[in-house]
């Protein structure tokens, strides 16, 4: 079984810019539900909340990874209180996880995505939703690499049929 980390913008889920991806995050998780993954986030608001919920209400298993002792989302089957600051406890989320999906976010996402990419975690980033997920794809190197390094190429989905293909690979790379 596939464990896969969803990162992405936190904040309130009725304002901008996590409004206008309520529909995609939500099919993110059902996705992740319906092929018995089970979903790894920050457990909070934002984009965490949508997929977790896209998840839960498709039958599927949800992880939050918590920063310090905070309480998660409704839709979580496990809350991690790590008693870490936010950027430590997405360590722990990225060192838990088999693949990573980027939809959007901020500056913690960034610190996610380098992350992802420093531990050779597979990364999609989901294009069209913005944030450090969009700004990550334009600086690729040669299309593929955050770095000259290049240690795991990072894959950019399209739309969510290409993010759950791209999954789909990665975890028959596992099964290997």
């Amino acid at each position: 079984m596939m464990n896969v980390g969803v990162i992405g913008y936190s904040g309130n889920k009725e304002l901008e810019p996590v409004k206008s991806l309520k529909k995609i995050c939500i099919e993110v998780g059902k996705v992740i539900a319906k092929n018995n993954w089970i979903m790894y986030n920050g457990g909070r608001d934002g984009i965490m909340d949508l997929v977790s919920e896209g998840a839960k209400k498709n039958g599927g298993k949800v992880i939050g990874v918590m920063p310090w002792e905070e309480n998660g989302n409704e839709y979580l089957d496990l809350e991690i209180k790590t008693g870490l600051d936010f950027s430590m406890r997405s360590f722990v989320l990225l060192k838990s996880v088999d693949a990573v999906v980027s939809i959007g976010g901020e500056i913690g996402t960034a610190l996610e995505l380098v992350g992802a990419y420093a531990y050779k975690k597979p990364l999609i980033l989901l294009k069209g939703t913005g944030g450090w997920t969009e700004i990550a794809e334009k600086i690729l190197i040669d299309g593929k690499y955050l770095d000259n390094r290049k240690m795991i190429e990072v894959k950019v989905a399209k739309d969510l049929n290409e993010m759950e293909a791209l999954l789909k690979e990665i975890e028959g790379e596992l099964s290997d």
